[in-house]
């Protein structure tokens, strides 16, 4: 699992961008807390801190037309195995979301997605 760069959503090709959708949906679901190297830094962080960057990732699926289920808007769903949170607290918008998605982290991104032969400007 990887949550990519958040300036990189936009530029994403079609198979990293669903993807990117399934990890987020996960990591809500039933990958809450599930420790994993890539990932770990995000339960250090609060929950509607991953709804943040799923509607990140929801909000360019639907600019380029695809019809994610509706219900992910909902910062309460966690998939249709588990039941709604009962309560969240909101927080403010940061730039970035993660403050492990530093210019460091974006390089990063960029050398993974290269060396699966995905050439992205540095955004």
């Amino acid at each position: 699992m990887r949550l990519w760069h958040e300036a990189l959503i936009p530029l994403l090709p079609r198979p990293q961008l669903l993807g990117q959708h399934r990890e987020a949906a996960a990591l809500r679901g039933k990958g809450w807390g599930k420790k994993h190297a890539t990932v770990d830094y995000v339960f250090t962080h609060p929950y509607y801190k991953l709804f943040q960057f799923h509607l990140l990732v929801l909000a360019e699926m639907e600019r380029r037309g695809y019809a994610p289920d509706p219900l992910w808007h909902d910062p309460l769903y966690r998939g249709k195995k588990l039941p709604l949170l009962e309560t969240i607290k909101p927080l403010p918008v940061t730039h970035p979301l993660y403050p492990e998605h530093d210019d460091a982290y974006l390089e990063a991104c960029l050398l993974n997605l290269s060396q699966k032969g995905i050439l992205l400007p540095k955004p």
